[in-house]
């Protein structure tokens, strides 16, 4: 019998923007194959979470998804649901309400952060008390006179491609201190969980290097980019359609819904969604091929494929939530009369 350690990984209930929480069960297991069959419920003290009151604290921890651990001997990531005692969503369940059971939707999420020093509470690159020379040389960068905090990007990719996640490429971002990273996964429920997994890897590995990461859209005032987390997607429409029409048609579904959208695609996305350094306005909608500056981007690919692949909404700010952006996502396009 071998002693399997159990990462179990939950959102809590903090508003308006959630936090990943974690603690370990250690289980003894004989030939564990790393499955979602072989684990069991769990539950935890939801009163120091924003998600229960003290006198009736218990929730649920459901297991959704599991990948290996490739920093801990014997460990596994298990990601899961929040559910009440009676084995109900939580309400600050997201997951629970995406309607992609048939696994319709794919998702590519585009997260980009700003890799930020514990000591001076600064993006690296940043010096005390002054601002590093203006944007333009830090974009895809190499070199130690325009590039900070690579040694942590690579491990971290590194990790994550050991722990089994559909993990797609890096790069430095805009402003000097911040990157990005890219997942994809056919599913939006797998989308979601394997965004939550790469920050969680991408958290934890901080705590050696003296670092934070800070996924606020817009931590640094001024003639700086803000930090979204660009959802790419697609259904069988979107893939196989070869129609403009349906696509325009699609597109337009999204401008009546625009304030529902925004709710739930990150707190304080207004300081980063101002029409300026690659955004459009956060009370506009717009759509058009290959436009960057517009609220969703119909990428050339698809264009040049005789409309056949999918589409970019770009307003989605780094610290939402995948879960509730995929779902907001997929009841819209659902919506439209195509």
């Amino acid at each position: 019998m071998a002693k399997i350690k159990l990462e179990y990984l939950w959102l809590d209930g903090y508003k308006p923007t959630q936090n990943l929480r974690s603690k370990t069960k250690v289980e003894e297991h004989e030939n564990f194959k790393g499955t979602l069959e072989e684990l069991g419920n769990w539950s935890f003290d939801g009163s120091s979470t924003q998600q229960a009151e003290g006198g009736s604290s218990d929730c649920l921890l459901k297991p959704v998804a599991i990948y290996p651990d490739p920093e801990r001997r014997n460990g596994y990531l298990v990601m899961t649901e929040v559910l009440n005692a009676d084995g109900t969503p939580h309400e600050s369940n997201g997951r629970a309400t995406i309607d992609d059971d048939d696994n319709d939707f794919w998702f590519g999420f585009e997260q980009e952060y700003f890799i930020m020093d514990t000591a001076t509470q600064l993006p690296l690159g940043f010096p005390i008390g002054g601002y590093p020379g203006p944007q333009g040389m830090y974009y895809c960068s190499v070199g130690g006179k325009n590039t900070w905090g690579r040694d942590l990007v690579e491990e971290h990719a590194d990790l994550c491609i050991d722990a089994g996640l559909n993990f797609e490429g890096i790069n430095q971002e805009v402003a000097a201190g911040q990157w990005e990273f890219q997942l994809f996964a056919k599913g939006a429920k797998k989308a979601g969980d394997e965004i939550w997994i790469a920050r969680y890897l991408l958290d934890r590995l901080t705590e050696k290097y003296g670092y934070y990461i800070e996924y606020h859209p817009k931590p640094i005032k001024g003639d700086w980019n803000g930090s979204g987390m660009h959802a790419n997607f697609s259904n069988e429409v979107l893939r196989t359609c070869g129609s403009k029409e349906t696509y325009e048609a699609i597109c337009e579904a999204f401008r009546p819904v625009t304030k529902e959208h925004i709710e739930v695609y990150g707190a304080f996305n207004d300081q980063r969604l101002t029409g300026l350094h690659e955004t459009a306005s956060i009370t506009d909608f717009s759509y058009g091929v290959s436009d960057r500056g517009a609220s969703i981007r119909i990428p050339i690919i698809t264009v040049e494929k005789g409309w056949k692949g999918w589409l970019e909404d770009r307003r989605p700010a780094s610290n939402g939530d995948p879960y509730k952006i995929a779902g907001r996502i997929i009841k819209t396009v659902k919506s439209a009369k195509i």
